[in-house]
């Protein structure tokens, strides 16, 4: 393998949630499967995390003010992941439709990227 692509992929996972936030208003694009998928993870995380100290404290807060604080950033990193399979973020509207939409979801999500340039910018792979 050669040095660049052993230091890419040791890119840290932070770093790709952390780009999904930063870029919380980037609907336009494309994101590669492992920046949608870490920033899920961490999404996750840090949700369980702060149920668990509003449990404890009795509250509802952190886990709403961090709901809220994130919802732009989830919305337009789903959208540029659906760029990146070639489909329009419109797609996303399809989550209305019980179990098959949530369904449809998730293989555009685990699907890989278009190979190349699309009509919605270059492939993230090639950057």
């Amino acid at each position: 393998m050669a040095e660049g692509d052993e230091a890419r992929s040791r890119e840290g996972t932070v770093e790709w949630y952390l780009k999904a936030l930063t870029n919380y208003v980037g609907f336009g694009g494309r994101a590669r499967r492992r920046e949608y998928w870490m920033f899920a993870l961490f999404n996750l995380i840090i949700a369980f995390g702060l149920a668990f100290v509003d449990v404890v404290a009795g509250t509802g807060v952190l886990s709403l003010l961090y709901g809220l604080g994130v919802f732009l950033p989830s919305l337009a990193v789903s959208v540029r992941r659906l760029h990146d399979v070639s489909k329009s973020g419109w797609w996303l509207l399809i989550c209305l439709i019980p179990l098959i939409g949530a369904l449809v979801l998730l293989y555009f999500a685990v699907s890989d990227g278009s190979p190349g340039e699309n009509s919605y910018g270059p492939s993230p792979k090639a950057a």
